[in-house]
């Protein structure tokens, strides 16, 4: 199996009907790293994905989370027992990784479907190594940097290439074509600084976007679906 059209060698998607996370391979390093984890059924979609790209006798060294929402964090706790990788996440989203976030307002029902889903997909606390602020480097091969694009969460975080042009932009909108869109408003908790967020994106100097809702799409088609919300949400 090659990387799926459009994508770089080195990134590949695993697509699940929850949501999709993203395996980078350090090709220098023999190594292999996380970008979320997904939810129920997200382990046996990696490791499938994993046996087709060829890349399943590679170790996974480090996960990275974009935020700390149930369906990005479900399986990191036993992806870390099985391989002993590191986390990173973003410090400001501490108490949504550790299922203690106090929801207010609307997306107290995020709160809510986030307590069903542990209660009946299960949930383990992990451990976080590294806690992640803007503009710092990621230690996944070179040159990837957090971009803090707040309103899903607090801390919700994308990850940015400046010399390969790519985002990884984690729950900022869904890309789903015509019926692309902005998180819904249940689910957002800090949903006032989203549009700063899209105007933040919308400035960068992008070829592709990389999101963890959305069908399978080449990156400059999902970054396509992003400049149009950009330009529909933000005055």
């Amino acid at each position: 199996m090659q990387s799926p059209p459009g994508y770089p060698p080195d990134i590949q998607p695993v697509w699940t009907p929850w949501v999709t996370f993203h395996v980078i391979q350090v090709q220098r390093e023999e190594a292999l790293y996380l970008i979320d984890t997904g939810m129920a059924g997200g382990i046996s979609a990696l490791r499938r994905t994993l046996r087709q790209r060829h890349w399943d006798h590679l170790p996974i060294r480090g996960i990275v989370l974009t935020h700390g929402h149930y369906d990005h964090t479900r399986n990191v706790a036993e992806l870390v027992r099985e391989t002993g990788a590191w986390v990173a996440a973003p410090r400001l989203d501490k108490l949504h990784c550790e299922g203690r976030h106090p929801y207010h307002s609307w997306s107290q029902i995020c709160g809510w479907l986030e307590a069903g889903g542990r209660r009946l997909l299960g949930f383990h606390s992990f451990p976080v190594d590294f806690w992640i602020d803007e503009g710092d480097t990621i230690p996944i091969g070179s040159g990837w940097t957090a971009v803090h694009l707040p309103g899903h969460t607090g801390g919700h975080m994308g990850y940015h290439h400046t010399r390969r042009k790519l985002l990884f932009s984690g729950d900022l909108f869904a890309s789903f074509g015509a019926f692309s869109h902005l998180p819904p408003r249940i689910l957002n908790s800090d949903p006032e600084r989203l549009r700063h967020s899209l105007n933040l994106t919308a400035s960068l100097d992008l070829e592709g976007a990389l999101p963890n809702h959305g069908w399978p799409a080449s990156p400059s088609h999902h970054l396509k679906q992003l400049h149009q919300l950009a330009r529909r949400y933000v005055i």
